[in-house]
């Protein structure tokens, strides 16, 4: 990947640089992003629902299939760091548009191979091991964008809206993955490199480089990450977060497949699961419209709390979900909570971070809350197998409710307010 090279330096306005804002309606570059990450985002919930269907089918194993899918996680472990220090130095949106375009043509390879008879669980791995190596680039300079087409003061409602719009894709594409799914295995993998392709394009026609012009002494890579360390490190609260939003995602990484085998051993069809999916997504939209009035009424501290006890608790529902249409009410009830947590966290990291460092600590708070995720979806796959679903359930509870209780008594985050 060839990339333009550029050196960070402050900048007095820090977090924009619209110098008279549009409302967010009528801002057309974060229309532009917001539709394309809309699109590109239902595209993979349709493989991500197909993705671990397809495994089990090529595997007939929940292991096997977890271990596939844990795949695309791993490069979180390994070029995390590297990543935020070279997406500082790059830029950004050139990133996201390659990527994008990488992880268009990655998508695609799947349904030729299976034209040509050649797909294998092999390709199917290193599939995923691509995609998760763009992702972790993409993801990194995606979230320095919204700073740059928003102005300091609209921050939380488009991290919301942006919210709104993720969560909307978690509703619309599993119901669509499944359907399309029992039509044909391979017309998911095709919609979601079709999707990546009009996220590029869509990039192409932003205005702003989701980057302030860089003119200062470039440092040696590991001291840049060095850098991005420390200032993590020296800020307490980000740090907690970290530490919190990991141990909360780790456990849950895997929860596809359980509701996956579950549903299975309700004897579902593709068709319903993909509706179980698909009521994760209207909780999860619901929870997004009223994360930012939740946060205003309540504050910053209060709304971290008590969505970690809610989150944690409702982990528990999947246990007792005696029929597919409970499990998919349970779901939706469930995922509600996470964008409400997800909001408040981000808004504060994005208002806290400074622009020439984004890259680097937004990728160290992604290597914690992320990088575990391939352990997380290879320890559910070995549960399922080993302990059955509602077992690998209460099992995975536990370090969720020791999480809840630290959130309750840590201290920086009980007088903790949102950044200015």
């Amino acid at each position: 990947m060839s990339m333009a090279q550029q050196e960070p330096i402050e900048q007095q306005h820090d977090e924009t640089q619209l110098s008279r804002p549009l409302p967010l309606w009528r801002n057309r570059d974060f229309l532009l992003l917001l539709s394309g990450q809309g699109v590109s985002s239902i595209g993979s919930q349709i493989s991500q629902l197909a993705f671990p269907l397809l495994a089990l089918a090529l595997t007939h194993s929940p292991a096997q299939a977890g271990l596939i899918t844990a795949l695309r996680g791993l490069p979180y472990a390994l070029l995390g760091l590297p990543a935020g220090a070279l997406t500082d130095r790059w830029n950004r949106k050139r990133v996201m548009i390659v990527c994008d375009t990488g992880r268009a043509i990655a998508l695609a390879s799947i349904p030729i191979a299976f034209l040509l008879g050649n797909l294998s669980t092999i390709q199917l791995a290193l599939v995923a091991l691509i995609e998760g190596t763009l992702f972790v680039f993409f993801n990194t300079a995606e979230a320095s964008a919204l700073p740059h087409v928003v102005t300091k003061e609209q921050l939380a409602t488009a991290v919301g809206q942006n919210e709104l719009l993720y969560s909307s894709s978690l509703m619309l594409g599993p119901s669509i993955g499944g359907f399309l799914y029992s039509i044909s295995t391979m017309i998911p993998f095709l919609g979601d490199a079709i999707s990546y392709a009009i996220s590029a394009l869509s990039l192409l026609f932003v205005r702003p480089q989701f980057q302030y012009e860089r003119t200062s002494k470039q440092q040696h890579l590991g001291d840049e990450i060095k850098e991005g360390l420390h200032w993590l490190w020296q800020h307490p609260m980000i740090r907690f977060l970290a530490l919190l939003t990991g141990g909360l995602i780790m456990p849950c990484t895997g929860y596809g497949l359980i509701l996956i085998v579950r549903a299975q051993e309700q004897h579902a069809s593709t068709t319903a699961i993909g509706f179980i999916f698909a009521a994760g997504g209207v909780g999860s939209c619901f929870g997004a419209i009223i994360a930012g009035p939740l946060q205003r009424r309540f504050g910053f501290a209060r709304t971290i709390r008590w969505s970690v006890w809610i989150w944690v608790l409702s982990w528990l529902l999947f246990a007792i979900a005696p029929d597919p249409l409970l499990l998919g009410i349970l779901n939706g009830l469930s995922f509600a909570i996470v964008p409400i947590y997800m909001v408040a966290q981000y808004s504060y990291r994005l208002a806290a971070i400074p622009d020439h460092l984004r890259g680097r600590v937004n990728s160290i708070f992604q290597l914690i809350t992320l990088g575990s995720t391939p352990l997380g979806l290879s320890l559910t796959g070995w549960l399922l197998q080993t302990l059955g679903p509602i077992l690998t359930v209460i099992v995975l509870f536990v370090p969720q409710f020791l999480l809840a209780i630290a959130a309750t008594v840590n201290k920086d985050l009980r007088h903790a307010t949102l950044a200015k």
